[in-house]
């Protein structure tokens, strides 16, 4: 399984991409985040469904210095290849 997620709020410069890349490692899905120019933050992330339903749980609140308003998820067909969870630019 793999979304795409859109989180915004206080989502930027509070560690949210290395809190993700963190938690992604430890639930062992795969993937990228990035800081969006909007202000935002884009996510996606791979794995099975328990996974990646935990994952997108951790990014609806995100780490505690971040305040999230809105949390949006898209299904997109998943990659093959990706091994690990990466900050993209």
């Amino acid at each position: 399984m793999r979304k795409i997620v859109i989180v915004t709020g206080i989502v930027q410069g509070v560690g949210f991409r290395f809190s993700a890349r963190r938690e992604a490692a430890r639930l062992g899905v795969t993937g990228w985040v990035r800081n969006r120019s909007d202000g935002s933050v884009e996510a996606a992330v791979q794995g099975d469904a328990e996974r990646v339903t935990d994952m997108l749980r951790w990014l609806r609140t995100g780490p505690s210095s971040a305040n999230v308003r809105s949390f949006e998820v898209t299904n997109v067909v998943p990659v093959d290849g990706e091994a690990d969870f990466e900050i993209a630019d």
